[in-house]
This record gives structure tokens, C-alpha cells and sequence, in this order.
């Protein structure tokens, strides 16, 4: 559906605005990174930026790190035709499979040191999905038929793997040789459970990209159930918010709400279902996309226009993190197009000025990991690291520029 802009030529100064501001943003961002982050002595780029802007040459490197920066860099060199994007993904390319690749057993590292010595062996399946992302989308760009190759490989490392094939949905954690894992965490921070929604939501993230990269009926049918596990399975019909955690058997083992990730679910199902081309699913999809972005509206936008980080009982977290925002910016933009309701892309707009007045970092460059209420940035948490990437930021520029021309 094209929704027309209000009569209003402010708004449409608004809308020009910010269109502008995304592709500065994105040349500030990686422009940011090539400068400061590349490890010019062992490669790759440099495992650890603290809040205060030290660089800690000698931090273990990740690889969920360095595939979402072939991610961006690969992306952003599709969208602006920059051919110095281009060169630092294919430089990333062949760091990551020179040294995050297991040539024994098959899919990624989990960590390497900083001289590239293997650090971390285990296979999580959220590394290994982003892997698929990254190679898909750096075979996109580049047409290098090794890059499909190693997404391939490791697509079907996970369905061997980590599907359950009498229960449903992916299992989350593997030693170096495949065998599963007693301690399944992500981080440290989140519940030692099997089957979780944030492993699941980069699986599809991941096989939505690998599908748009080469459509074979294996991957299409991976995908379609995916899609379907996300509507049976991980959103709750009638809040329209994620369920996180769940067993092997599918219990639900947890209660809080993940705002940040109910935005980023509600448009990348729709990308997914668009991508699948599957009509039916199409139409359900859309109104859940909706609904999943009325919910995070209601639930968790603030007077300020910011995105709370989560809600779990009567205790909620105000923390105000960099990547929801990112996220809520693409989200409500897309609930717009896809409502035609002004009130997302209000959200949208007003989330995105939030991000420049406070989410920005002004001293060190890049964004700041979160502010707390009274917007006092966080610095005991990296500017770029493990786990601080340009992933959600460029993406969010890359996706309203993209956005720009439909």
C-alpha cells in the first residue's frame, strides 16, 4: 500500500530531513569504524572500545562481532554502490573464514584471541546464524560462490543440529563437535534454557537472507516454518508481545517483556514472509505486524519518545539502550507503511530525534551503550566490542534509505 504524506509541507520537510540524516549517519557510523576499530597489525578489527574510548589491542575477538560488521559493510556497500565498503567487507570475509571457521567439525568459533588463536570452541546456534547472515549478504554484494558455499554448510549443520525434529524449533548451545551443551546461555544474563526467541529470531533473520540470496526449496521450507513457529509459538495472541524462554518441550519459562525485540520481531516477520512470497502467511503476518508494533507503542514508548529496555512483573527496566531504539526507528516506520496510521511514523520520527540528543556519543564517536533515566550515558559499557557493533545502527540507516524509494 504507498500511504501519502499529509498535506503539510513541514511534515514533508520532517520526512526529507530525516531521510538525509540516515545516509550521514551511516557514512558517520563506518566511517567511524574504518578509522578507529581495524586491527591494521593482526586483522580484522579490534575486539574491545570502553566507554571512555581506550582501545584494549590485545581483547579476544568475537564472532558475533565480525559478522555483522561483513553484515553492514556488505549491506551498506550494496545500497550507496561505496566501493571502500565493498573492500572492507571482502577483507572481513577472508578474516573471519581464516579464523572463525572450524575446518574439522564445520561452522564458527565462538571467540579468538587477538592474535588469532582459537579462544572459545563452542557452537552457538545465534553465532552460527549470524555466519549464514553475513556470508548471504556478502554473496549478494560480490557473486564469491565461497561465501554461499559456507552459508550453505553451516544451514545445514544447524537443521542436522540443533532442529528438533519431534518437537520443534532449534536448540540453542553445541561443543566444537556438535554434541549439546549443559550450559545452553547466550550470556550471562539470560535463563539456561533450550529453545529461546532470540536464538530463533536470528535463525529466521538469517534464513530470510539466505533465501534471498538463492531460492532452493530446502531453505524455503526451513523458513516458511520458522515464520509459523514465530505465530504458534513465541507471541502471545493477546498481548502481542514475545514469549523469551521456553524448555525443550516447549514450556514457557519466563514472564518478561523485551521491547526492543517486540519491534524488531514485528519487521523482520514481515521481511521474512515478503521474502517467502508465501500469500497467505503474507496477510496474517501484516496484521501481526501491527499489532506486535501497537503493543510496543502503548507498552514501551516514553513521554520522551524513547524505547524502555524491558518489563518483567512490577519491576521495569527504564534503561534506555542504543540498539531498541535503532530498532523501534525501522519498526515503527514499517508499522506506518504497512497501517497507513500517521502514529508510527510519528513514533519513528520522534525516536530517531531522541537518538540524536542522547544516544549519540558526542565525545567518542558511535553510540552510547544505553543512558538511564535521567539520560547519564552508561560507560562502563563498550563503545564497540563482543556485543557493540554497527549491526542495529547501520542497519536502521540502511533500511529507512532503503524505505526512502518505496
Amino acid at each position: 500500500m504507498k500511504t501519502q504524506y499529509p498535506n503539510n509541507t513541514s511534515i514533508s520537510s520532517k520526512i526529507n530531513v530525516f531521510f538525509a540524516e540516515m545516509e550521514l549517519e551511516l557514512t558517520a557510523i563506518l566511517s567511524w569504524w574504518e578509522s578507529n576499530m581495524k586491527d591494521i597489525q593482526n586483522g580484522g578489527f579490534y575486539g574491545k572500545m570502553d566507554g571512555h574510548g581506550k582501545i584494549f589491542p590485545t581483547a579476544d575477538k568475537g564472532v558475533i562481532q565480525h559478522t555483522r560488521l561483513l553484515w553492514t559493510f556488505s549491506a551498506a556497500a550494496i545500497q550507496t554502490g561505496n566501493e571502500a565498503y565493498k573492500k572492507i567487507a571482502e577483507q572481513t570475509f577472508r578474516y573471519i573464514i581464516s579464523n572463525f571457521i572450524d575446518d574439522v567439525y564445520g561452522g564458527v568459533y565462538w571467540s579468538i584471541s587477538a592474535t588469532s588463536k582459537v579462544k572459545v570452541t563452542k557452537k552457538q546456534i545465534y553465532a552460527q546464524a549470524f555466519a549464514i547472515y553475513a556470508f548471504s549478504e556478502y554473496y549478494r554484494l560480490t557473486k564469491d560462490v565461497e561465501a554461499l558455499q559456507y552459508a550453505d554448510e553451516i544451514f545445514f549443520l544447524i537443521e542436522k543440529y540443533s532442529f528438533d525434529t519431534e518437537k520443534g524449533g532449534y536448540l540453542e548451545a553445541f561443543s566444537k563437535d556438535w554434541q549439546l551443551l549443559d550450559d545452553l546461555r547466550l550470556s550471562d544474563k539470560d535463563i539456561n534454557e533450550a529453545k529461546t526467541m532470540n536464538t530463533h529470531l536470528h535463525i529466521l533473520e538469517a534464513y530470510t537472507n539466505l533465501y534471498r540470496a538463492q531460492k532452493t526449496e530446502i531453505v524455503k521450507k526451513a523458513l516458511s516454518r520458522l515464520i509459523q513457529c514465530f505465530l504458534d509459538q513465541f507471541i502471545n495472541p493477546f498481548t502481542h508481545h514475545l514469549h523469551l524462554f521456553f524448555n525443550e518441550d516447549w514450556h514457557l519459562k519466563s514472564s518478561a517483556i523485551s521491547y526492543g525485540h517486540d519491534i524488531e520481531c514485528s519487521w523482520l516477520l514481515y521481511e521474512a514472509v515478503v521474502v517467502l512470497g508465501d500469500e497467505t502467511l503474507m496477510d496474517q503476518v501484516h496484521d501481526v505486524t501491527i499489532e506486535m508494533a501497537n503493543a510496543t507503542l502503548h507498552g514501551g514508548v516514553k513521554k520522551d519518545h524513547s524505547l524502555i529496555y524491558e518489563k518483567d512483573g512490577m519491576h521495569t527496566d527504564h534503561t534506555r539502550h542504543w540498539w531498541p531504539q535503532a530498532e523501534a526507528v525501522i519498526g515503527f516506520w514499517n508499522a506506518w507503511k504497512l497501517s497507513g496510521d500517521f502514529k508510527y511514523q510519528e513514533a519513528s520520527l520522534n525516536c530517531w530525534e531522541f537518538i540524536k540528543s542522547h544516544i549519540l556519543n558526542k565525545e567518542v564517536g558511535e553510540w552510547h551503550w544505553s543512558v538511564n533515566e535521567q539520560y547519564i550515558p552508561d560507560y562502563s559499557q563498550d563503545v564497540a566490542g563482543s556485543w557493540k557493533s554497527p549491526y542495529h545502527n547501520g542497519r536502521m540507516c540502511l533500511e529507512i534509505m532503503n524505505r526512502r524509494c518505496q
